[in-house]
């Protein structure tokens, strides 16, 4: 088990959300007219970074998952719902993701009804065999059939991965433009020029022209009550190299004691992917989030910074695992 000194946040209890009764009258009326008549809301959903109502809403006719948020008061968030409801409409019927069954934009809010999926909950943290393997399996599956996107998928104007910005926090250390003082003291500083140098590779490391979801993260999966996983919120696909996905998560699985290396070189969107890439893709994800974990308290998340402090440091353990380093 490795030695991760940033703690680590209980990925159920990230979220601060409304429950249903804060929610104005209007809405649940109109959440209440799409499932038919009177609900029951579940306990609002724990995972995730937004503050959107998020929970399983019950009625006679079944159960649907519901978001919901103001629009004026988060219109970021709203927007990515909004992107999150036309890329889940053109999802391939193979991927494993929770069907969009409406979607409301009025009265200043966005709300969205999915299916709720059976019995669904977050993997059990620390990660169990059987649910990361299920989770691979979700995932391998998904990367097949989004090998290469579909017209309509491409009618969304989805970018290359990296289109909205470069990772540079490394080359920007060994510049001076950002200070070492900023970033955590166990950080090997003595590695910046190596660190530099793998970063400035990612872009031709992860290349592609699969669809990618671009945060599968422990809290964007659930597990249902056939042990099967399910790959939830698709708010920021993008163009690259299927594996790059798993970077991150199979950072986390590292952080857990698994041989994060042998299970990236077992899956399926591994193959003929050289050791330098795997390692290019890890530099530039620690130094980003390293950076970013550093910067100021977020009002709209009182855990993100903690959060990146940690993806940080365990992608970046893990590439010192990889190549023998001491930190």
């Amino acid at each position: 088990m490795p030695h991760i000194i940033t703690p680590r946040l209980r990925y159920s209890s990230t979220a601060v959300r409304p429950g249903w009764d804060q929610l104005p009258q209007g809405i649940r009326q109109l959440i209440s007219r799409r499932l038919g008549g009177a609900v029951d809301a579940g306990p609002s959903a724990g995972s995730g970074f937004t503050g959107g109502f998020a929970a399983v809403v019950h009625s006679a006719g079944g159960s649907q998952f519901i978001k919901a948020i103001n629009g004026v008061e988060n219109a970021v968030i709203a927007d990515c719902y909004r992107r999150e409801a036309l890329i889940n409409q053109a999802l391939p019927v193979e991927v494993t993701a929770p069907l969009l069954r409406w979607v409301e934009d009025e009265d200043e809010w966005v709300v969205l009804g999915f299916d709720a999926v059976d019995g669904g909950r977050m993997p059990a943290e620390p990660w169990q065999p059987s649910e990361l393997d299920a989770t691979l399996n979700a995932y391998a599956a998904a990367a097949e059939v989004l090998s290469a996107p579909s017209a309509q998928l491409l009618r969304l104007g989805l970018k290359a991965v990296g289109a909205e910005g470069d990772f540079t926090a490394w080359r920007d250390l060994q510049a001076g433009s950002t200070k070492a003082e900023l970033l955590p003291a166990w950080v090997p500083l003595p590695r910046t020029r190596r660190l530099a140098e793998l970063e400035s590779q990612w872009r031709g490391a992860t290349a592609g022209h699969a669809v990618l979801h671009h945060d599968l993260r422990l809290d964007n999966v659930l597990i249902d009550a056939g042990g099967a996983a399910w790959i939830c919120d698709w708010n920021w696909p993008c163009l690259g190299a299927s594996w790059f996905d798993l970077v991150l998560l199979l950072a986390t699985a590292f952080a857990d004691g698994y041989d994060a290396t042998a299970l990236f070189a077992a899956h399926p969107t591994a193959r003929g992917v050289a050791d330098e890439q795997l390692d290019s893709a890890l530099a530039a994800l620690s130094g980003f989030f390293l950076v970013s974990g550093a910067q100021p308290p977020a009002d709209w998340s009182p855990h993100i910074r903690r959060h990146q402090t940690w993806c940080g440091e365990v992608t970046l353990r893990w590439l010192a695992d990889r190549r023998g380093w001491t930190i």
